[in-house]
């Protein structure tokens, strides 16, 4: 299995290469009060276009940015100039935290050549490599959705691992979150977490410098948490967008498709019929 991450200095060698494409997947928090769009208008990785992670998604869903259908996904890439037979290197604006979110869909939908750039547009930046400013300008390109069921779980495929025991769950929410300690950034959510879940908050799978640890490192927090790397593993998180970044970590220590719970806390904690734990 190809390491799902690529380097600055292979992107760089790389710009300008007529099948690399490179996706900005930028996406903050209402409270963050930041604008993905506007900062990657103001510097992004030359070549690079925006995917906006609330807009390609289920409009018909409740929830937030749940995975949209084959067919708005198909639409929307091709649109972005994302097309069949293209490398599609991923990042985003503070390092590592929606990149694998986008890393994760184009898996979902059949595109398998697909990496994060590691450390993101920061470690970019910092050096010294180029950047470039305005609205990307991509041309179609034709994109084939092969939709892949093995790299989702909804909430009935959720509680029925849970029931039986037939999948370990891995939280990417922070300590306190899941303890039920600290409230959660969306309203009407109850505290807590899944019964037998374990946490590996997403913060924990960095290094200082931002980016992803290294597999041996991953292998040994992943194992101090709980998580047993030969069973089954379904990841979860606020709203599926750091889960994506435990699936991203575990298919760097050889565990290549485990799923993400999509609806993920934003669909677990609103309910009044799925069980909860604290503390």
């Amino acid at each position: 299995m190809a390491d799902p991450i690529v380097t600055t200095a292979w992107l760089a060698d790389h710009l300008g290469a007529p099948d690399v494409r490179i996706v900005d997947a930028s996406w903050y928090f209402p409270q963050e009060e930041r604008d993905a769009r506007a900062e990657f208008e103001l510097a992004h990785v030359p070549g690079a276009v925006f995917f906006d992670i609330d807009e390609i998604s289920d409009e018909t869903s409740s929830l937030p940015h749940m995975l949209p259908s084959p067919v708005k996904f198909a639409s929307r890439v091709r649109r972005l100039g994302l097309g069949d037979g293209a490398k599609i290197v991923v990042y985003d604006q503070l390092g590592l935290r929606s990149a694998a979110r986008v890393w994760w869909t184009f898996r979902v939908m059949g595109h398998e050549d697909v990496a994060v750039l590691d450390g993101g547009l920061p470690k970019w930046i910092a050096e010294g490599r180029p950047i470039e400013d305005g609205p990307a300008a991509p041309r179609d390109r034709h994109f084939t959705a092969r939709y892949s069921n093995d790299l989702v779980r909804d909430l009935n495929q959720v509680k029925r691992a849970l029931d039986g025991g037939t999948a370990q769950l891995v939280d990417a929410r922070p300590a306190a979150r899941f303890a039920g300690e600290a409230p959660e950034p969306r309203e009407g959510l109850r505290g807590g977490h899944m019964p037998g879940a374990a946490n590996v908050p997403s913060s924990a799978l960095l290094a200082p410098d931002g980016t992803l640890k290294t597999p041996e490192q991953l292998t040994d927090l992943f194992e101090k948490a709980g998580v047993d790397l030969k069973k089954p593993i379904i990841t979860t998180c606020g709203s599926g967008i750091t889960a994506a970044m435990l699936s991203l970590a575990l298919a760097r220590v050889g565990r290549d498709r485990v799923p993400v719970y999509d609806g993920s806390w934003a669909e677990w904690g609103a309910r009044e019929d799925t069980a909860i734990v604290t503390g």
